[in-house]
């Protein structure tokens, strides 16, 4: 094999040849229509441009406020935890990630009481609602309140 006897494998459209004449169908105008900046070399719209008409996001009213320190919380609440958990079991942010209770990594972990307890659990969590950590001292258990250093940053 030589090298001008290599053939490309892959097929490309030929490239479009404008500005040959009305015969060609692309004559003339080259495809770009009358007039205005689209017919001029170089002109790109930027994105979402409406031909100058007010935007879509100026046209909608402003709503609402974003608090910057507002935290999002990995919610958990007692019944889930007396489902996945014996007796006298420790709960950790750890454990509950292993049995696919709570997903995201960065989201300090609050414990909330929506259901029943009828276990004695020692729960460490970055914060319990007030019923929750009663609820959970009324059984014997114990509430830890742990500090991790990524719920500190992200807060």
């Amino acid at each position: 094999m030589k090298l001008h006897e290599l053939k490309n494998t892959v097929k490309r459209p030929n490239r479009r040849r404008v500005g040959r004449g009305d015969g060609s169908g692309s004559g003339r105008t080259s495809g770009r229509g009358e007039k205005g900046a689209g017919a001029r070399t170089g002109h790109t719209s930027r994105p979402f441009f409406e031909g100058g008409q007010i935007p879509l996001i100026r046209r909608l009213p402003k709503r609402g406020f974003n608090n910057p320190n507002h935290i999002e919380y990995e919610v958990v609440n007692l019944n889930v935890l007396d489902e996945n958990f014996k007796d006298g079991e420790v709960v950790t942010r750890e454990e509950l990630q292993k049995r696919g209770l709570i997903s995201k990594t960065k989201a300090p972990l609050k414990i909330l009481a929506n259901g029943e307890l009828s276990k004695n659990l020692k729960v460490e969590a970055e914060k319990f609602s007030k019923t929750a950590k009663a609820a959970i001292e009324a059984k014997g258990g114990s509430c830890v309140e742990v500090t991790r250093k990524a719920a500190a940053a992200e807060a």
